[in-house]
């Protein structure tokens, strides 16, 4: 079906970001897979090339512009390409947010000008040890000490956790608050007492800087609170429908590049003489999928056109999460099976895909309270 969501402009950068891939990503990214880490210089030619701070007003170095569905071009082709471990969907839609929405205008032209370049990476620390969906239980600290804020605490899977030169960190300042007594604090690299744990070994998306952060005493200036004293838990739950219609929008485009991938791939391969493609059972399983893709495709499009509208709600941003990150992991899993033993082999995209995409039904709220949030929703 022909999509409707896009204009000219967006075709024409979304031909800019496949330049970008093919010349900045693509050449290094088996290096970076292998170092379990992205390069600095390719987080710079990012901000060089203008895929950072799409939102950020100009005035700060950004692009100037609130359309998500240029997010959506930026996920749909990194996606695409092999590369969800370059994290600039995390750093664009999930922590640009926070910034422009809630910081101070000081902490703005702070900050913002090397979120843009690229020169200031960023991370937000909120899962803790023994604390994930649950905000109540979340035991990081950062008490008030008049001039400063002490912040104590551990924090863990907090992606781009060792690149990241700013990081927002979810901590307690009423300490019997619960969920309502929790502040959002940013650490700025070099804090003293602000430590990185390992780079955690991840089955997939080996080259995103995955990392365990710890707080000793670190003495965090006053001015680095970030939107309201106790204001987290509402700031947070502000951001997560578009947190989570991103993650969706990288998810069907997982899908549909899995399928067109196979598709080509039984139609070459041959069994008992003739091509895969002949046999009736692939035959439905691609009909299969290719239909369930179609449908989903609709729907995120729908989904993609409200929030640039600013109309999507955290309902139907949370059934494109579960649907569209679920409708992947089951294509990567049949796909991988009908390439039969070389999906099992790292060096085809399926099983680097298979393996890639697997954490989506996990992060940013996973499938099981996006259907309680739906369900809650229904039966209140």
């Amino acid at each position: 079906m022909q999509r409707q969501i896009f204009t000219e402009e967006h075709d024409a950068f979304r031909a800019t970001v496949r330049t970008f891939l093919d010349k900045e990503v693509l050449p290094y990214y088996e290096q970076w897979e292998k170092d379990g880490i992205v390069s600095r210089d390719a987080w710079l030619a990012a901000g060089r090339q203008g895929l950072l701070g799409l939102a950020v007003p100009e005035e700060y170095g950004g692009g100037g512009t609130t359309d998500f569905r240029y997010s959506a071009v930026l996920a749909e082709e990194f996606t695409r390409a092999g590369a969800p471990g370059f994290a600039v969907g995390l750093h664009n839609d999930i922590i640009g947010p926070y910034l422009t929405s809630l910081a101070t205008e000081e902490q703005k032209r702070r900050w913002l000008p090397g979120f843009c370049s690229g020169e200031t990476v960023t991370a937000i620390a909120m899962t803790e040890p023994g604390a994930g969906s649950d905000l109540q239980a979340l035991r990081t600290t950062a008490e008030d000490k008049g001039d400063h804020w002490l912040l104590n605490g551990s924090k863990t899977f907090i992606s781009n956790g060792i690149l990241a030169d700013l990081v927002i960190v979810v901590a307690r300042t009423t300490p019997e608050g619960g969920a309502k007594g929790l502040s959002l604090i940013v650490v700025e690299r070099g804090a003293e007492g602000f430590e990185r744990g390992r780079n955690l070994d991840k089955i997939g998306q080996r080259s995103q800087d995955t990392a365990e952060l710890f707080f000793h005493d670190v003495r965090v200036p006053k001015e680095n609170l970030l939107g309201e004293r106790d204001g987290a838990f509402l700031h947070l739950m502000t951001n997560l429908a578009q947190e989570r219609v991103a993650i969706a929008v990288a998810g069907i485009a997982a899908a549909e590049h899995l399928l067109e991938i196979t598709t080509r791939y039984v139609k070459e391969r041959e069994a008992f003489g003739r091509p895969l493609a002949k046999l009736q059972h692939i035959r439905f399983e691609i009909a299969e999928m290719a239909t369930e893709c179609a449908v989903t495709r609709t729907f995120l499009d729908r989904c993609v056109a409200d929030h640039a509208e600013g109309t999507l709600d955290a309902v139907h941003a949370s059934m494109a999460k579960w649907w569209a990150t679920e409708l992947q992991k089951r294509v990567a899993d049949r796909c991988l099976q009908l390439h039969g033993g070389y999906g099992y082999m790292a060096e085809y995209p399926v099983a680097r895909a298979f393996t890639d995409g697997r954490v989506q039904t996990i992060y940013g709220g996973t499938t099981e309270i996006m259907k309680e949030i739906i369900g809650r929703s229904l039966l209140a």
